[in-house]
């Protein structure tokens, strides 16, 4: 008992010691343990669009580079389905640990929540952007001969002859279709939609003089428009497109205050902690500013972007709310 008496006070010693040195520590340790903590294991990049389109794209021009400066493979999903719906709906449910990320655009973010009634996700509370890379205009084609050479030139005939021109769509809630809804709706013209599946249909029909009008991501476009077989009347940014410097916006033509880029960008979870967001913005930026990249994406009728955090959620916010109020006033549903 003598020795039990003697010795349990110095074992206790030798553990509150221990633990005191632990809790000395605690403010070290764990800042280091975090720093190389996260990602200890591949990422996944979900895109709601099938492979081989502008969302693969640039998901996989980010994937690659992001995936040597974390160190961590970044592996690229596509999750098709109901447009955008399927994929941007698992990325919002996804577990919020910076591990699934999505690519977000101006269609799955700000369009769908006006073109949807009953959308399972909310684009502003859901998620978080962690950094947009590149933006796409579009450029307002018609039908090489239709005696109209101008953005006003086809606004003042419309409203002389209602219902005479037509537009085509890669399909009712496609961005070709927003777009010009709410240019003809601001104009204050009616001109009758004909919706197609995917745009190479409607580019048929445009080069077949079947159909007037068609508006397109600038990217797309320009090949028919330098081939001559299309002229192109607006381009849809807040400024000329480079690869048609000699077309005005659709504000310049004086029909309408209206613009649209279609952005494309990381998004997270909202709920993923904020250190894991701060790394995840500091490497994408670093990417995003990388000048191979850049010019990948200017040859490709992209517009690098460089912006910050605060720039970022801004533009977000202003296309999500701008937009959703603007198609629900016009009416458009998605198919």
């Amino acid at each position: 008992m003598g020795v039990h008496r003697f010795d349990l006070p110095d074992v206790q010693r030798r553990v509150l010691f221990s633990a005191l040195s632990a809790v000395g520590c605690f403010g070290v340790l764990p800042a280091v343990w975090a720093q190389g903590a996260y990602p200890n294991r591949p990422l996944r990049v979900i895109v709601p669009q099938p492979p081989g389109g502008g969302f693969d794209f640039v998901a996989r021009a980010l994937a690659e580079r992001l995936s040597k400066s974390l160190g961590q493979s970044v592996v690229v999903e596509n999750k098709s389905g109901s447009g955008t719906l399927v994929g941007t709906d698992a990325a919002a449910k996804a577990d919020p640990d910076g591990y699934a990320l999505l690519l977000g655009s101006v269609s799955n973010i700000a369009l769908n929540m006006g073109l949807y009634d009953k959308l399972s996700y909310d684009s502003l509370r859901d998620f978080e952007p962690v950094g947009l890379a590149v933006s796409y205009s579009y450029t307002l084609m018609a039908r090489k001969d239709l005696p109209l050479n101008s953005l006003k030139d086809v606004v003042a005939y419309a409203k002389a002859n209602p219902g005479k021109l037509s537009y085509a769509s890669a399909g009712n809630g496609s961005g070709q279709h927003v777009l010009a809804a709410a240019l003809w709706h601001l104009a204050g013209v009616n001109l009758v939609h004909v919706p197609y599946r995917g745009a190479q249909a409607a580019y048929q029909d445009l080069l077949g003089g079947r159909v007037d009008l068609f508006f397109d991501l600038s990217s797309t476009a320009r090949v028919q428009v330098n081939a001559g077989t299309v002229k192109a009347l607006a381009v849809s940014g807040a400024e000329r497109n480079p690869m048609h410097p000699d077309v005005s916006t659709i504000t310049e033509s004086g029909v309408a205050q209206l613009d649209l880029e279609s952005w494309f960008g990381y998004f997270v979870p909202k709920k993923t902690p904020l250190d894991v967001q701060e790394r995840l913005r500091t490497e994408l930026a670093k990417v995003i500013a990388q000048a191979d990249l850049q010019d990948n994406f200017r040859k490709a009728g992209g517009k690098p972007l460089s912006l910050s955090a605060e720039q970022t959620r801004a533009l977000v916010r202003r296309d999500v709310e701008r937009w959703t109020k603007l198609v629900r006033d016009i009416g458009i549903k998605a198919e």
